[in-house]
Order: structure tokens, then sequence, then C-alpha cells
């Protein structure tokens, strides 16, 4: 068969899985995950061994250090996969909720209820631990899923899914609930993304590349984001303990992830005595700063930050750091320069963080906490499918909920409209 002949049979069969799955019942689906959570552990070497074959090769290609740490399945990865199954299972089921109800003047009962979107298709480059997520939060939601890895990750790819499709046969979900495409061509992903009348969303993760390669071919509606150029403000009244720990964790602890901070925001009173201290601390963990002319008046030697710096998604041990009049310069270069996706600001002043909660319009906001939280496992979600900037129909980490659609339901006693 040929590519296209391949994803439209694949397609087709997720199509008709959609139907059942949709009726499946939460006990049924929950069994489904619980088992899956197990079977991921028991397989763990075998997951391992597929997973080390992914890493051979992307060394030998001369792929960077934050693309291996993506590729990387270790111990706590796939436990991580496990307990993100398992996380799910114990969520509430979404599917079938009536979220609203209210009576019109002529006895008609509206509501509205949740359903299922339908077949899910996802895109994804170097995170091999998404098949498992992926999986997971769209069976619970009620949706066939269409994984399609990237070629760096196709060993553990294939590897998880084996294990999760076995796990789901003798469970009672339909067999094409769960499918991988077996091609890395990037044909495959130009056939899928022509597939309207079966594929009823588009979910891309990866580099900006791939995501905007997905955007401009697809017939289908796309949930992105194109990069996360996330900032942590650091206001005068921190306390700068706090804020040290915030920002040395938003940008050391996992840098190549769209969460990471990438630009530290410091009101100018207390720059000069902040500054120096995180300093030292980026670097002896080897962190490169490129700073505005503020900041190259206090620490000297870094690199002075160019225009493109401000902008810029590192997915790296780099940071620009700009010294700041107050909160609302904070506000206004995080609207110019930011990408909707993660910010923070480190305050003891109610009214500046209530402020920049409600006036900072990216899909995440935090206060006095560090932007990795940006995270749908570490929000409560169970796992996350990926984070959307778009705002339609989701913004921010999307769960179980935003894997579903709203219908209108009404009940009526024989009303007729005059």
């Amino acid at each position: 068969m040929s590519v296209k002949d391949v994803v439209f049979k694949i397609a087709e069969d997720a199509k008709e899985a959609s139907w059942g799955v949709a009726r499946l019942g939460s006990d049924v689906k929950n069994r489904a995950l619980l088992k899956m959570a197990d079977e991921i552990e028991a397989k763990a070497a075998l997951l391992t061994e597929a997973n080390r074959l992914d890493i051979d090769a992307a060394v030998k290609k001369g792929l960077t250090k934050a693309m291996i740490d993506r590729l990387t399945l270790t111990d706590k990865v796939i436990s991580g996969m496990a307990g993100g199954l398992r996380e799910v299972a114990a969520l509430p089921d979404p599917v079938g909720e009536v979220t609203k109800m209210w009576k019109r003047p002529n006895g008609l009962l509206v509501g509205k209820m949740r359903i299922p979107i339908g077949v899910i298709g996802i895109i994804y480059e170097s995170r091999p631990n998404v098949t498992a997520d992926a999986a997971g939060l769209c069976l619970k939601s009620g949706n066939a899923v269409i994984l399609r890895g990237g070629s760096e990750s196709i060993n553990s790819n294939n590897a998880i899914a084996k294990v999760l499709s076995a796990a789901c046969a003798s469970t009672g979900v339909p067999e094409k609930a769960i499918q991988v495409v077996p091609t890395t061509e990037r044909e495959a992903v130009l056939e899928m993304l022509k597939l309207e009348e079966h594929i009823d969303l588009i979910i891309p993760r990866g580099g900006e590349g791939l995501i905007r390669f997905v955007v401009e071919n697809s017939k289908i509606p796309v949930i992105k984001h194109y990069k996360g150029v996330c900032h942590v403000f650091v206001d005068e009244s921190a306390d700068l303990e706090m804020a040290e720990r915030i920002a040395y964790n938003a940008k050391v602890q996992r840098p190549g992830v769209c969460n990471a901070m990438e630009t530290l925001l410091v009101h100018k009173a207390i720059a000069g005595r902040f500054l120096p201290v995180i300093h030292k601390k980026y670097t002896e963990a080897g962190v490169e700063l490129r700073g505005c002319p503020e900041t190259l008046k206090i620490l000297k030697g870094i690199k002075e930050a160019k225009e493109e710096d401000w902008g810029a998604e590192y997915l790296d041990l780099i940071l620009a750091v700009k010294v700041v009049s107050g909160l609302d310069e904070a506000m206004g270069h995080i609207a110019r320069y930011g990408s909707l996706h993660t910010e923070s600001i480190v305050t003891k002043d109610y009214a500046n963080a209530q402020r920049f909660l409600k006036e900072v319009n990216s899909s995440t906001v935090l206060v006095n906490a560090s932007t990795r939280f940006s995270d749908g496992f570490q929000l409560g979600l169970g796992a996350e499918i990926g984070i959307s900037t778009t705002k339609i129909h989701a913004f921010g980490p999307m769960g179980l909920e935003e894997l579903t659609t709203q219908k209108f339901i009404i009940y009526g006693d024989g009303q007729i409209r005059e």
C-alpha cells in the first residue's frame, strides 16, 4: 500500500472506532487505563531497550542535548507515564456531564452536555512519553487517536504503542481506538492533514518549525503554540530568597522545555542586590546571560542582549535579562515579546499580583511560583495533550475537558414554534 492508502485506512478505522469509544462507560475506560499503566511498568526494560536505539541514532545525527533530553525514557519518565495514566483514570469522566441547564418561558429545558470531539490526530517530535499521555487522555475523553511521532523516536513510540494496544485489547476498548502511523515519511503528515472528513482535530507538539508546517498545510482545525517565551518578573517588594529559588528553577531545572523561563525581568529598585546573587548561581550552573544596558552596568562581563534576544526561545542554558522601571514596563515587555505561554511575578504586593494576573494575557499566569508548573500533570490534569496559545477552543495546558466539546440538549413537553 502507498503512504496515502495507509494513512487513509488508519483514519477510516479511527473514525469507526470513535463511535464505539464515545459509548464506553467510565468503568471500561478506567480499567483500560489502569491496565495500560501496569503494562508500561511491567515492560519498562523493553521500552528502555527500544529508546536506546533512538538515543544512539540521535547522538550520531548530532542532535542537541536539549533534544536528546526530550527523547530519553528514564526510569522516572516511564514511572511518570504510568502515573499519568493512573491519575487520568482517577479523574472524573467529562463525557456526558451536563454543565448548564435553564428553563425558557415556553417551558423548554435547555442544557449543555460534554461530548467527545471524535478523532484526534497528534503530530509530535522527540518526546515518546507523549504517546502514552495522548492515548490515555483521548481514551478517557471518549476520542479515538492517531499518533504520528517523529523519526527520532520511532522505535520508542512503536514500543509504547504496542504495549498500550495490547492492554486495551483485553478490556473492551475498540481495537483501532489507539493507532500509530507506522511510517516517518513527511508525506504521511501531509496526507493526515487532508482528511477533514475523518479527523476532527489536529494537535502538533514539537518545535516551531513543525507546528508552522502543520498549520500551513492542514485542512483540519489545529490547536497549537508556536513557542514558549516565558518571563519571570521580580518586583520591588519580592522576597529575594524566594525570587532566587524561582528564577533559578525556572531556567535551570529543565531548560529544553517550552515552560522554561527565557527572559528575567527585574525591578530597578532591587536589581543591584538581586542580580549579583542570581548571576553567581547561574554561572555555577553554566547559564549564559545576555543583558540590557542597565544589567550590563551591574553585571560586568556578560553579553549585551540584542533585539532578537527578547523574543528568543533558547531551549538552552541562555537567559535574557532586563531591568525595568516597574510593573507597567514589565507587563508591556511581556505583551510585546511574549508568546502567550507562561509568565510569573514574584512579589509581596497584593495589588501588583492581582494586576499581573488580570492584565497579563498569557495562557498561564503565576504569582510567586516557577513557570515550570505550566504543565498538565503539575496542575492536576493527570497529563496533558499539549499547551494551547490559540485561545479557541482551549487556552493553556489541555486535559480531559479540553478534549471534549459541548452540544445543546433540550427537554420538551410537546412545544412547537409559532
